[in-house]
């Protein structure tokens, strides 16, 4: 491994909650071994399967989620698997679990009993609500995230009180980056300490640190955030920033610093190179309060005729020539074809060699010079790498893995 965390061992006992916290731990070099219960994760059996087949080891979303991980059957409900797991907690740097409150303690693997062996362990506890508080034992899902954490309160359409859900999993992304940014800030206070630590990181909390300014504005100014369509919420209505193109394909066309006189007189420029710039050159546009009176008749009636008159790609490409901030809205296969994401080499071919092929990723959000970021291999069979680990490391034998495997402790 070649990555920035090169060298560090990580313990994951993650379900779909801590999972991608794992993957960018991993794709950053970190040996990362996945413990899973005799059978595999239920995340398995999450869809779309490749070639329609639904099959534990052909879970697209599994795939995705644990690149760059090793992975291990441990059941740690038996005595033989939580003493397989203290052995390999005494050698490993961070611990990422996502059990309910109190499990592993309950188990005898609380951080205060693993600790005792390792003063450096970090362990991190992802969980929906936290440790502690009178929500820490509800139950959630990505859904309710959205919900709880606030989300949901500024995404939706203009004028309607019903709150919209963005994307599934964005939940569960935050918790994952807060905790792979808690886990970060750990190593780097071993490294000057000596000292591992418990991290206690809550998923509700990271969603309610990502509701922009909805919490600020209400707190300091007084003001409740008005959902809009398509742009972000605000105290009062904005205009409209999507338009349809030619060919069917919207455009997100947004004025940046607003309608002013120079923002016009550049929009009439532009327009004016199709012959749209209607009544745009007229110098009293150079009067903010005329603009002020003019915002339908520029942005509803000549913006949205403008773009109207070409296909998507070329009218945001005229924009960002001009300086606006626009863009094309790409469905997400549109992206396998970006030119720019080409270019960067952000998609990767991972191999699957039990299949005898390769399918594409998505790839890094940075590039190191030094340490490049990779996705070593794919996603973890089955118990692929017990021999490996529990009997190459640990030093058990193939006979006493078998007998744990008959016994279901692996």
């Amino acid at each position: 491994m070649s990555g920035p965390l090169a060298g560090l061992r990580v313990l994951e006992l993650a379900d779909e909650k801590g999972q991608f916290c794992g993957k960018l731990l991993g794709d950053l070099g970190a040996d990362v071994v996945k413990i899973e219960p005799p059978g595999g994760e239920p995340c398995r059996h999450v869809g779309p399967f490749l070639d329609d087949v639904p099959h534990p080891e052909r879970s697209l979303s599994f795939w995705y989620y644990n690149t760059s991980k090793r992975g291990i059957t441990l059941n740690l409900e038996t005595a033989d698997g939580r003493a397989l797991f203290r052995r390999l907690a005494a050698d490993a740097d961070v611990i990422l679990e996502t059990f309910s409150p109190g499990y592993l303690a309950s188990l005898g693997l609380g951080y205060e009993s693993l600790r005792a062996e390792s003063p450096s362990l970090i362990l991190c506890s992802l969980t929906p609500f936290g440790q502690t508080g009178p929500w820490r034992d509800y139950t959630s899902s990505d859904l309710l995230h959205m919900a709880a954490g606030g989300e949901m309160a500024s995404c939706g359409y203009d004028g309607s009180d019903l709150p919209i859900a963005p994307g599934g999993g964005n939940a569960w992304h935050m918790g994952c980056h807060y905790a792979t940014m808690a886990i970060m800030a750990a190593l780097v206070y071993r490294t000057v300490s000596g000292q591992g630590q418990y991290i206690d990181s809550s998923i509700h909390e990271a969603c309610a640190l990502t509701t922009e300014s909805a919490v600020a504005n209400y707190i300091y100014r007084g003001e409740t955030l008005l959902r809009q369509t398509g742009r972000h919420h605000a105290a009062s209505p904005t205009s409209r920033t999507q338009f349809l193109a030619k060919d069917g394909i919207y455009v997100t066309a947004l004025i940046s610093g607003g309608l002013n006189p120079r923002n016009v007189k550049a929009l009439a420029d532009l327009m004016d190179v199709y012959g749209m710039a209607g009544d745009l050159k007229d110098p009293k546009y150079q009067d903010p309060t005329v603009i002020a009176a003019s915002t339908s008749h520029i942005i509803d009636g000549l913006l949205a005729s403008f773009i109207a008159s070409l296909p998507a790609e070329e009218v945001y490409h005229a924009g960002q020539q001009r300086g606006f901030t626009w863009g094309a809205v790409r469905a997400p296969e549109d992206l396998v074809e970006d030119a720019h994401l080409h270019d960067r080499g952000f998609w990767k071919t991972v191999e699957h060699p039990e299949l005898g092929r390769s399918f594409v990723y998505p790839g890094e959000a940075a590039i190191y010079n030094g340490t490049p970021w990779e996705i070593s291999r794919r996603a973890p069979l089955i118990g692929e790498h017990n021999v490996a680990i529990l009997c190459d490391e640990l030093g058990m034998s193939r006979g006493e893995l078998s007998v744990l495997g008959e016994n279901r402790v692996v």
